[in-house]
Protein backbone atom coordinates (compact mmCIF):
# COMPACT_ATOMS: atom_id res chain seq x y z
CA UNK A 1 0.00 0.00 0.00
CA UNK A 2 1.15 3.62 -0.63
CA UNK A 3 2.07 6.25 1.89
CA UNK A 4 -0.66 8.49 2.85
CA UNK A 5 2.16 10.98 2.07
CA UNK A 6 3.81 9.46 -0.40
CA UNK A 7 3.33 11.10 -4.06
CA UNK A 8 1.64 9.64 -6.62
CA UNK A 9 1.99 9.85 -10.17
CA UNK A 10 -0.99 11.05 -12.05
CA UNK A 11 -1.56 9.43 -15.31
CA UNK A 12 -3.55 11.59 -17.81
CA UNK A 13 -4.85 9.73 -20.67
CA UNK A 14 -5.98 10.85 -24.61
CA UNK A 15 -8.65 9.12 -25.93
CA UNK A 16 -9.32 9.16 -29.36
CA UNK A 17 -6.57 7.08 -31.29
CA UNK A 18 -4.60 6.54 -28.07
CA UNK A 19 -7.53 4.64 -26.13
CA UNK A 20 -10.11 3.95 -29.00
CA UNK A 21 -11.01 4.88 -32.47
CA UNK A 22 -14.64 6.33 -33.44
CA UNK A 23 -13.90 4.81 -37.10
CA UNK A 24 -15.33 7.97 -38.93
CA UNK A 25 -18.56 8.72 -36.35
CA UNK A 26 -16.70 11.94 -35.05
CA UNK A 27 -17.40 13.84 -38.67
CA UNK A 28 -20.56 11.97 -38.74
CA UNK A 29 -21.92 13.38 -35.22
CA UNK A 30 -20.73 16.79 -36.38
CA UNK A 31 -23.23 16.35 -40.02
CA UNK A 32 -25.76 15.70 -37.68
CA UNK A 33 -25.15 18.30 -34.55
CA UNK A 34 -25.02 21.23 -37.03
CA UNK A 35 -28.06 21.38 -38.96
CA UNK A 36 -29.79 20.39 -35.49
CA UNK A 37 -28.44 23.31 -33.87
CA UNK A 38 -28.59 26.29 -37.08
CA UNK A 39 -31.14 24.63 -39.13
CA UNK A 40 -28.21 24.77 -42.09
CA UNK A 41 -26.58 21.90 -44.15
CA UNK A 42 -23.17 20.81 -42.58
CA UNK A 43 -19.88 21.86 -45.37
CA UNK A 44 -17.00 21.64 -43.48
CA UNK A 45 -14.93 20.36 -40.29
CA UNK A 46 -11.77 22.21 -39.07
CA UNK A 47 -8.73 20.04 -38.83
CA UNK A 48 -9.42 17.88 -35.52
CA UNK A 49 -6.41 16.10 -34.47
CA UNK A 50 -5.04 17.33 -30.92
CA UNK A 51 -7.47 20.00 -30.59
CA UNK A 52 -9.73 20.58 -28.16
CA UNK A 53 -13.63 20.57 -29.08
CA UNK A 54 -13.50 24.64 -28.30
CA UNK A 55 -11.31 25.03 -30.66
CA UNK A 56 -12.57 22.94 -33.57
CA UNK A 57 -15.72 24.25 -32.62
CA UNK A 58 -14.85 28.07 -32.50
CA UNK A 59 -13.06 27.37 -36.81
CA UNK A 60 -15.80 25.28 -37.95
CA UNK A 61 -18.52 27.89 -36.79
CA UNK A 62 -15.94 30.33 -39.54
CA UNK A 63 -15.69 28.21 -41.74
CA UNK A 64 -19.83 27.99 -42.26
CA UNK A 65 -19.57 31.95 -41.99
CA UNK A 66 -20.78 32.22 -38.26
CA UNK A 67 -19.55 34.06 -35.24
CA UNK A 68 -17.94 31.79 -32.74
CA UNK A 69 -19.35 33.93 -29.92
CA UNK A 70 -20.44 32.01 -26.40
CA UNK A 71 -23.80 31.57 -27.86
CA UNK A 72 -23.33 30.00 -30.98
CA UNK A 73 -20.55 27.61 -29.40
CA UNK A 74 -22.96 26.64 -26.60
CA UNK A 75 -25.57 25.50 -29.43
CA UNK A 76 -23.02 23.44 -31.26
CA UNK A 77 -21.91 21.91 -28.21
CA UNK A 78 -24.84 20.83 -26.49
CA UNK A 79 -26.29 19.76 -30.07
CA UNK A 80 -22.59 17.34 -30.33
CA UNK A 81 -23.39 16.29 -27.19
CA UNK A 82 -26.86 14.81 -28.01
CA UNK A 83 -26.01 13.54 -31.28
CA UNK A 84 -23.24 11.39 -29.00
CA UNK A 85 -26.12 10.71 -26.64
CA UNK A 86 -28.64 9.55 -28.89
CA UNK A 87 -26.26 7.45 -30.76
CA UNK A 88 -24.69 5.55 -28.31
CA UNK A 89 -25.56 2.11 -29.06
CA UNK A 90 -24.68 2.66 -33.15
CA UNK A 91 -20.49 4.24 -31.59
CA UNK A 92 -20.71 0.91 -28.96
CA UNK A 93 -20.79 -0.85 -32.34
CA UNK A 94 -19.07 1.20 -34.56
CA UNK A 95 -15.68 2.36 -32.40
CA UNK A 96 -13.48 -0.13 -31.13
CA UNK A 97 -10.63 -0.17 -28.53
CA UNK A 98 -7.07 0.32 -29.31
CA UNK A 99 -4.71 -2.74 -29.30
CA UNK A 100 -3.99 -3.24 -25.51
CA UNK A 101 -5.60 -0.25 -24.63
CA UNK A 102 -7.92 -2.04 -21.61
CA UNK A 103 -5.27 -4.11 -20.11
CA UNK A 104 -2.88 -1.29 -20.37
CA UNK A 105 -5.75 0.74 -17.99
CA UNK A 106 -6.29 -2.43 -15.77
CA UNK A 107 -3.13 -3.03 -15.44
CA UNK A 108 -2.19 0.45 -13.62
CA UNK A 109 -5.32 0.74 -12.42
CA UNK A 110 -4.19 -2.33 -10.15
CA UNK A 111 -0.58 -0.45 -9.07
CA UNK A 112 -2.01 1.77 -5.67
CA UNK A 113 0.85 4.58 -6.50
CA UNK A 114 -0.77 5.79 -10.36
CA UNK A 115 -4.32 7.75 -10.47
CA UNK A 116 -5.56 7.48 -13.68
CA UNK A 117 -7.70 10.66 -15.49
CA UNK A 118 -7.98 11.41 -18.55
CA UNK A 119 -6.72 14.79 -20.71
CA UNK A 120 -8.87 15.14 -24.00
CA UNK A 121 -10.14 17.92 -26.29
CA UNK A 122 -13.38 15.91 -26.41
CA UNK A 123 -16.58 17.90 -24.29
CA UNK A 124 -16.92 16.33 -20.69
CA UNK A 125 -20.10 14.88 -21.69
CA UNK A 126 -18.91 13.36 -25.52
CA UNK A 127 -16.28 11.66 -23.18
CA UNK A 128 -17.78 9.81 -20.52
CA UNK A 129 -19.76 8.47 -23.32
CA UNK A 130 -17.32 7.32 -25.57
CA UNK A 131 -15.29 5.55 -22.34
CA UNK A 132 -18.71 4.00 -21.18
CA UNK A 133 -19.20 2.53 -24.85
CA UNK A 134 -16.43 0.35 -23.82
CA UNK A 135 -16.69 -0.06 -20.12
CA UNK A 136 -12.88 1.91 -19.94
CA UNK A 137 -14.42 4.42 -17.05
CA UNK A 138 -13.86 2.25 -14.50
CA UNK A 139 -10.60 2.07 -14.70
CA UNK A 140 -10.33 5.93 -14.80
CA UNK A 141 -11.31 8.90 -12.28
CA UNK A 142 -13.47 10.99 -14.75
CA UNK A 143 -12.98 13.83 -12.32
CA UNK A 144 -9.65 14.14 -11.93
CA UNK A 145 -9.33 14.93 -15.39
CA UNK A 146 -9.69 17.84 -17.75
CA UNK A 147 -11.74 18.00 -20.80
CA UNK A 148 -12.26 20.33 -23.88
CA UNK A 149 -14.85 22.15 -22.72
CA UNK A 150 -12.51 23.33 -20.18
CA UNK A 151 -10.68 25.40 -21.94
CA UNK A 152 -9.55 26.43 -25.75
CA UNK A 153 -5.72 25.15 -25.17
CA UNK A 154 -4.61 22.11 -24.25
CA UNK A 155 -1.74 22.74 -22.25
CA UNK A 156 -4.37 24.19 -19.65
CA UNK A 157 -6.13 21.35 -19.24
CA UNK A 158 -3.10 19.92 -17.78
CA UNK A 159 -2.86 22.03 -14.86
CA UNK A 160 -6.96 21.92 -14.59
CA UNK A 161 -6.23 18.12 -14.44
CA UNK A 162 -3.62 18.59 -12.10
CA UNK A 163 -5.23 20.43 -9.39
CA UNK A 164 -9.10 18.53 -9.74
CA UNK A 165 -6.25 15.54 -9.27
CA UNK A 166 -5.11 17.21 -6.29
CA UNK A 167 -8.20 17.52 -4.62
CA UNK A 168 -9.53 14.12 -5.17
CA UNK A 169 -6.23 12.42 -3.66
CA UNK A 170 -6.35 15.37 -0.93
CA UNK A 171 -2.30 15.75 -1.69
CA UNK A 172 -0.29 17.74 -4.31
CA UNK A 173 -0.13 16.78 -7.60
CA UNK A 174 2.93 18.19 -9.13
CA UNK A 175 4.42 18.55 -12.53
CA UNK A 176 7.01 15.85 -11.74
CA UNK A 177 4.68 13.41 -10.72
CA UNK A 178 2.25 13.80 -13.57
CA UNK A 179 2.37 11.84 -16.99
CA UNK A 180 0.37 12.73 -20.73
CA UNK A 181 -0.11 9.72 -22.50
CA UNK A 182 -1.56 10.84 -26.14
CA UNK A 183 -0.82 10.48 -29.67
CA UNK A 184 -0.15 13.35 -31.43
CA UNK A 185 2.47 16.01 -31.69
CA UNK A 186 -0.46 18.46 -29.92
CA UNK A 187 -0.57 16.51 -27.41
CA UNK A 188 3.29 16.17 -27.05
CA UNK A 189 3.24 20.18 -26.87
CA UNK A 190 0.61 20.71 -24.37
CA UNK A 191 2.64 18.38 -21.81
CA UNK A 192 5.84 19.92 -22.57
CA UNK A 193 4.40 23.02 -22.60
CA UNK A 194 2.69 22.39 -19.01
CA UNK A 195 6.27 20.92 -17.94
CA UNK A 196 5.15 17.25 -17.47
CA UNK A 197 6.44 14.09 -18.99
CA UNK A 198 5.00 12.66 -22.03
CA UNK A 199 4.50 9.04 -23.57
CA UNK A 200 3.12 9.33 -26.95
CA UNK A 201 1.67 6.16 -28.98
CA UNK A 202 1.94 5.91 -32.50
CA UNK A 203 -1.31 4.43 -32.69
CA UNK A 204 -2.77 7.38 -34.59
CA UNK A 205 -1.55 9.14 -37.72
CA UNK A 206 1.46 10.31 -36.48
CA UNK A 207 4.57 7.94 -36.65
CA UNK A 208 7.06 7.19 -33.88
CA UNK A 209 9.42 9.41 -36.16
CA UNK A 210 7.10 12.67 -35.76
CA UNK A 211 6.23 11.98 -32.41
CA UNK A 212 10.24 11.63 -30.93
CA UNK A 213 10.82 14.87 -33.58
CA UNK A 214 7.83 16.66 -31.33
CA UNK A 215 10.36 15.87 -28.27
CA UNK A 216 8.24 13.14 -26.20
CA UNK A 217 9.73 11.68 -23.44
CA UNK A 218 9.02 8.18 -24.64
CA UNK A 219 7.58 7.13 -27.29
CA UNK A 220 5.63 3.79 -27.97
CA UNK A 221 4.43 1.71 -31.12
CA UNK A 222 1.27 0.66 -29.35
CA UNK A 223 -0.32 -0.50 -25.81
CA UNK A 224 0.25 -4.07 -25.91
CA UNK A 225 3.26 -4.01 -23.16
CA UNK A 226 1.70 -2.91 -20.09
CA UNK A 227 4.53 -3.78 -18.56
CA UNK A 228 7.06 -1.57 -20.17
CA UNK A 229 4.36 1.44 -20.22
CA UNK A 230 4.39 0.59 -16.33
CA UNK A 231 7.41 0.73 -15.95
CA UNK A 232 8.06 4.16 -17.82
CA UNK A 233 5.81 6.03 -15.72
CA UNK A 234 6.84 4.83 -12.58
CA UNK A 235 10.97 5.07 -13.33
Amino acid sequence: MIAPNEPRQLVLWDIDHTLLQSRGMGREMYERAFPAAFGRSFQQLADVSGRTELDIIAETLKLHGIEPDDAATRKLADALAHSYDAGREEFAARGRVLPGAREALAALAADPAIHQGVLTGNLRAVAHIKLAAFGLDRFLDLEASAYGDDHADRPELVTIARERASQRIGAPVDTNHTVLIGDTPRDVAAGLTAGVRVIAVATGRSSVDELQAAGADKVLPDLTDAVLLRHLINF
